[in-house]
């Protein structure tokens, strides 16, 4: 049992000092400053063993000397740029959305580089929960994280947080928005991560619908946890944020009940405030003064509630966020003008929020689908602002790991070839002569763009003649040769066997391997690096678009059904997954609202869609299909409405 002695040297040790007012509980709790807790080092120790795996002070996945290198090895391919959203302004830089494994489109990205992130990664809740779209990437990246049970979801998110604080300036800051599955187990990872030093806030995300429960409390909150990169210095921006009067509730404007209770007093300039006394000293509240934000926020306090069906911003997936609940977070903790990302895209909302409150984005999700809403979003957002006052950037949509092989051929020469060099994961090469790169000691010729023309004999002679005049074929005897192209026609398949049986006869001879740019070989440096936990099976894949066909009738006047069921899949496996509709098309596509992501009765893609013209005439339409590979095609046509 503790002394009298011993508690009054405790009150000294972590209490208030002399002279110092502790606030009561009518003070606003924002205000109210927390006495700092003493050094506990055995607190922040970590378990030896979480499960089955070892856990050191380390984050768990993460090696001394590989960090998580070793689960997740290194990838060395290039970003195809597939498209380039226009506004006008082509010579501001782009925002940039990516289709990909987020992992490796971070490791593309130069550090220190972003001022906020925010990620709504995979609740530890299942798979069928998490998929959303999909698209067969969706669906094995969601079984990859499930294997190993929450030490294998806490590797694999770990390995993603690891290169999101590589990414932030070091004024930035970081949100990571979970729910009751994982948030306990992230938040330990998060300390080691960044540190429990550059812990800033748990913000709790009250939202009053769901959660219905008959045997337990109803669940209905998320947790955000937001840490800056530094200990000192991470922006934050309190007058952004700042809420209704201290003397009016933040829903309905009415005046506290409570606050009509405190003495009333009236300054100089008129302005009305009200007093607490408490210990001998007295606080002054005005009115009409803004009050922050606490660290939990609801439907109740700043009108952010989860979507609801009807609401205009609805998508229609389940786990869309309310464009408010990410406009706070942006405005509090970037700067205007800054770079905001999150590589859990979704649906765009933190694009679109991002755009709304002029900050720089970029965004990657590994869904096509994702992609192709987000882009489809952020078009139409800024087609909908009156009266801009400052130039729009672009935003380009670029693709890493699986690409478009028909926006590949029609690319000028020497950037296909530069391309497909380092696809191959090779070195480009321009100081030597009809060599366009080097795999290691071995030189490599790249084909033309276009996926009609074939190699031809001439152009193995060619080749082979240039191997025959490098240094390292005159000193080091190095007479191997790779070619790289869509096809090869026999007479360079018959030229390139004639070159390797002369090395029986004659020391001339040279040995050219030819390597369809689409086959398992080309792939064979990446497939190679996979481990248990990382599948790059399907990573470096060429994919080919939708031949999209448009069907319609009328049904009644100005209403008609539009069909795509004679749409041709030309993805091997593949089936239609999305379905996306502009019935004004002008000079980009933006879907017209409803029909963005379509869904049936059994959550299938609708492959019909009946919709009332708002008068007759000649309509241009245009319509998006995409396929569950990655495949995309638009196809434009008039209607003449009747």
């Amino acid at each position: 049992m503790a002394r009298e002695g011993d508690l009054k040297d405790a009150e000294k040790r972590v209490g208030p000092a002399k002279g110092e007012f502790v606030k009561p509980p009518e003070v606003d709790a924002a205000e109210e400053q927390t006495p700092e807790l003493p050094q506990q080092e055995e607190f922040w120790r970590p378990p030896v063993r979480f499960g089955s795996v070892p856990v050191e002070k380390f984050p768990l996945g993460c090696d001394t000397r590989q960090k998580f290198f070793k689960f997740f090895p290194y990838v060395s391919l290039p970003l195809q740029v597939v498209e380039r959203v226009t506004f006008g302004h082509p010579e501001l830089e782009p925002n940039r959305l990516f289709w990909g494994d987020n992992l490796h489109v971070m490791r593309q990205l130069p550090p220190e580089s972003i001022d906020l992130i925010y990620i709504d990664p995979p609740f530890f809740s299942g798979r069928t929960y998490n998929v959303i779209f999909g698209d067969q990437n969706e669906l094995r990246s969601f079984s990859d994280i499930w294997e190993g049970g929450m030490p294998g979801y806490l590797i694999w998110l770990n390995a993603r947080l690891f290169e999101m604080k590589r990414l932030l300036k070091k004024t930035g800051s970081i949100v990571v928005h979970l729910d009751w599955h994982a948030a306990h187990y992230v938040k330990v990872e998060l300390d080691k991560l960044f540190g429990p030093d550059c812990f800033r806030n748990e913000i709790i995300w009250f939202a009053d619908t769901g959660g219905r429960a008959s045997r337990f409390f109803p669940r209905k909150h998320y947790s955000m946890f937001w840490y800056s990169r530094s200990t000192e210095g991470w922006f934050f921006s309190d007058a952004e944020v700042q809420g209704a009067p201290r003397n009016q509730c933040c829903t309905c404007r009415t005046t506290l009940d409570k606050w009509n209770n405190l003495k009333k007093h009236v300054d100089k300039d008129g302005r009305i405030f009200r007093t607490i006394k408490s210990a001998g000293k007295v606080y002054k509240y005005y009115d009409d003064e803004p009050v922050l934000p606490t660290d939990v926020w609801s439907d109740l306090w700043l009108d952010i509630n989860n979507l609801q069906q009807k609401d205009p911003e609805r998508i229609g997936y389940p786990t869309q966020k309310p464009e408010a609940l990410l406009g706070r977070v942006i405005v509090a903790l970037s700067p205007i003008g800054g770079v905001v990302a999150d590589f859990f895209g979704g649906g765009g909302t933190t694009a679109a929020a991002a755009q709304r409150h002029g900050r720089r984005w970029l965004t990657c999700d590994q869904s096509r689908v994702a992609v192709a809403i987000t882009a489809d979003r952020v078009s139409k957002l800024i087609e909908e602002e009156v009266g801009r006052l400052f130039p729009v950037p672009d935003f380009a949509i670029e693709h890493w790991g699986v690409y478009e092989a028909e926006r590949l051929s029609k690319m000028p020469p020497d950037q296909f070839r530069e391309f497909v060099v380092r696809a191959f994961g090779a070195v480009p090469d321009e100081a030597q002569p009809n060599i366009h790169g080097m795999k290691g000691a071995v030189p490599v010729w790249v084909g033309e763009p276009s996926q009609r023309a074939a190699v031809t004999a001439k152009e193995v002679e060619a080749f082979a003649n240039a191997i025959r005049r490098t240094l390292r074929y005159k000193q080091d005897n190095l007479r191997d040769g790779i070619m790289l192209a869509w096809a090869f026609r026999p007479d360079a398949t018959k030229a390139a066997e004639r070159l390797r049986e002369m090395e029986k006869v004659d020391l001339n001879f040279i040995r050219l391997e030819q390597v369809r740019i689409d086959s398992e070989r080309f792939r064979e440096h990446v497939v190679a690096l996979s481990t248990e936990k990382a599948d790059y099976q399907n990573f470096l894949t060429f994919v080919q678009p939708p031949k999209v066909e448009v069907g319609w009738k009328r049904l009644t006047h100005r209403t008609y059904i539009l069909d795509v069921s004679d749409t041709a899949v030309l993805n091997v496996g593949a089936r239609i997954i999305n379905v996306q509709w502009d019935f004004e098309y002008g000079k980009r596509f933006t879907s017209t609202p409803g029909y963005s992501f379509i869904r049936g009765a059994k959550k299938e893609p609708a492959l019909q869609a009946q919709y009332e013209f708002p008068r007759t005439g000649k309509f241009r339409i245009a319509c998006k299909v995409q396929d569950d590979l990655g495949g995309e095609g638009l196809w434009v046509g008039e209607i003449d409405v009747t």
